[in-house]
């Protein structure tokens, strides 16, 4: 029986992504870097730390990380609250309340930085619902590297063949099996690029979904 569901952020719950992709589009236009599609989607699942330290190995940039990643950072923002229409996926929020209410405990394993996931649980008031929550920038390495898996597994109440992940990209994915943890795809317009095939378990649809199901599960 799942006990613990951890939870990606951005694609599954919330669709940050366009948001994102034009921080960092318009940052690219001010480095004068041309980063062609194939290449960008290749980021999916990573921290914008480990993006920028690529950029700059792949790119020759001179600008220190830490630089590049605070200017994307109030790209970001800016956008992000002037966004009306940023809404959370689908179905997600029923889903996790039913989670909640069954006693399953949830856990966020996201690459986002603590500022950007504070920024989305407190617009959606998400808080209340999550045990622990786990940032990808208080690790070396994004995902795939298992990592921020096996420490947000580590918080779990149950043993790890209870738990069970939520991914929407290849890297995510392939975390989740590098840690040898079970993991449910969701299939989204945004994850048709992706590689999702390690899963174990495929959803396209949050509404169809209930907790029951999730708890039921059997690997």
């Amino acid at each position: 029986m799942i006990q613990t569901v951890i939870f990606d952020m951005d694609g599954v719950i919330v669709d940050t992504e366009p948001v994102h992709k034009y921080a960092y589009y318009k940052h690219f236009e001010e480095l004068k870097l041309n980063i062609p599609e194939e290449v960008y989607t290749t980021f999916t699942g990573n921290s914008t730390k480990n993006v920028y330290q690529k950029i700059k190995d792949n790119y020759g940039i001179l600008t220190e990380v830490e630089e590049l990643v605070l200017r994307k950072r109030a790209l970001f923002n800016d956008a992000f609250d002037t966004k009306p229409d940023l809404e959370l996926i689908s179905g997600v929020r029923a889903l996790i309340e039913d989670l909640h209410n069954n006693e399953v405990q949830l856990i966020l394993a996201s690459s986002a930085s603590m500022s950007t996931i504070n920024r989305v649980f407190n617009r959606f008031e998400l808080f209340p619902f999550f045990t622990h929550i786990v940032s990808g920038e208080n690790f070396p390495k994004s995902k795939p590297d298992p990592a921020i898996f096996l420490h947000a597994v580590s918080l779990s109440v149950a043993a790890k063949e209870h738990c069970v992940i939520i991914e929407d990209s290849t890297n995510g994915v392939k975390a989740a099996v590098a840690a040898d943890i079970d993991c449910i795809a969701y299939h989204s317009k945004n994850s048709k690029m992706q590689d999702l095939r390690g899963a174990k378990f495929f959803i396209s649809d949050f509404a169809d979904f209930k907790a029951k199901d999730i708890k039921g599960l059997s690997f």
